[in-house]
Formats: structure tokens, sequence, C-alpha cells
């Protein structure tokens, strides 16, 4: 993602300040000239990551997932900072646009009680989460919004029917970009809406976008913000 983003972002005329990774941590940057940072690491390091570029008055861009539990606390303080936050679960323009479409039939489906709901993601062999950021995103809206399940769970198929539970598999498989599928079934027939990702320049020229969003914003953003969505 790193290289992806760098591409993206010096062909739309940007300059990369610094380039951090565990043999140049953010600690030794000197961030004097940046304008605003983004953030592609691990979850164990996100919230570490953001305390720092609030601290030096840069805004930051964070498309990390699996840290959301500390979203709360993170958001105070980034406010009491008078900082700047964009996160997201997925940069992509197409994957916000089918998050709203999640969010559209999610609502179409709450009376119809003879279809039951589940959810399949597949991602690149290297991403440590399981399921994905984007997949928890749109777990946490069906829920959000249809009143007939209270959570989701992981599993490894789907022959176990669990009552109020959202079913989701999360398969890896080499150079798969990313892939989602939320499906309605009954005994008549299936309504699914999917997304695949052909390759990862969605995701970071949508992370380039954000950034100069920005840029000069105060507060707490994500990307509908962005997207006007």
């Amino acid at each position: 993602m790193g290289k992806a983003i760098e591409e993206i972002a010096i062909s739309r005329g940007h300059i990369i300040s610094h380039r951090i990774s565990s043999s140049n941590p953010l600690g030794q940057a000197d961030l004097s000239e940046t304008d605003v940072a983004i953030e592609f690491t691990r979850p164990d390091l996100a919230v570490k990551h953001i305390n720092h570029c609030i601290n030096h008055n840069v805004p930051i861009v964070v498309g990390t997932t699996a840290w959301q539990d500390k979203l709360e606390e993170v958001s105070n303080y980034v406010s009491n900072k008078n900082g700047s936050l964009l996160h997201a679960s997925n940069f992509s323009v197409g994957v916000n646009i089918y998050f709203e479409l999640n969010r559209i039939l999610a609502k179409l489906m709450v009376n119809q009680k003879d279809y039951l709901i589940k959810a399949e993601e597949i991602h690149h062999v290297q991403k440590l989460d399981a399921p994905s950021g984007t997949a928890v995103s749109l777990l946490n809206d069906i829920i959000k919004i249809n009143s007939n399940y209270t959570d989701w769970k992981l599993v490894p198929d789907f022959g176990q029917k669990m009552d109020h539970i959202v079913p989701i598999i999360a398969k890896r498989e080499p150079d798969v970009p990313g892939t989602h599928e939320i499906a309605y079934e009954s005994e008549i027939d299936t309504i699914s809406i999917k997304h695949v990702a052909h390759n990862r320049k969605g995701f970071a020229l949508g992370a380039v976008i954000a950034a100069e969003f920005l840029v000069n914003k105060k507060g707490i953003f994500t990307m509908s913000d962005v997207l006007k969505i």
C-alpha cells in the first residue's frame, strides 16, 4: 500500500516528506514540513502513530483496521488537541458506494423474514485481521439497521444455522486485493451484492484523495465526508 500510495501521490503533484518504516520510525522524523500523514501499518501501532501526529499538529489519514475499539478514546484525544483525523476501513470509492448499497439493502430486507443473511470476504494471504475491517463495517451496518440480528460471527462454513447471528467466512488466497459479498438467501431465491477489487490502486487513490481533503481541516472525518455519500 505504501508504494501504491507514493506512486499516486507523486503523480498528483505531491512531495513525499518521509517514508516511515521499522528502520525509519515515526519518532525520528522531523514533521515540521509535513502537511498530512497517511497511516497503513498494524493495529498495535495505529493509536501510537495517531497520537504522535496529533501531538505534532500533523493531520493524519488512517487506513489501518482492527484498532477501532479505541476509536472513542482516540477521538476524544484528537478533539481535545484540536487535531485532524480521517479514518476508514476502506478508502476505495467503489467500496464506499458498496457500503451505501449494503445499508439500503439491509433496510429493504428488515421485514423479509424468509431470508437469511450470510457474508464472505477473500483477501491476500498477508492480511493479518479476519474478518477484514471492510467486512466488519458491512456487518455492523447490517446489525445497526436490521433488528432481527444482534451480532456477527466468523465461521469456517455456512453449515450451521444461527439465530440472530450473521455468519461470515474469511478466506486468504494469494494475490487477491479484496472481495466482499453479502447475500440474502431463501428457499426461493438469493439476493446478493458483491464488490471485487482488481488491484490496490483504488485503495491508494482514495487514501490520497482523503489526505488532500484533510489538509487545513480540523475534526474527525470519514470517507463519507470526502465523497459526500
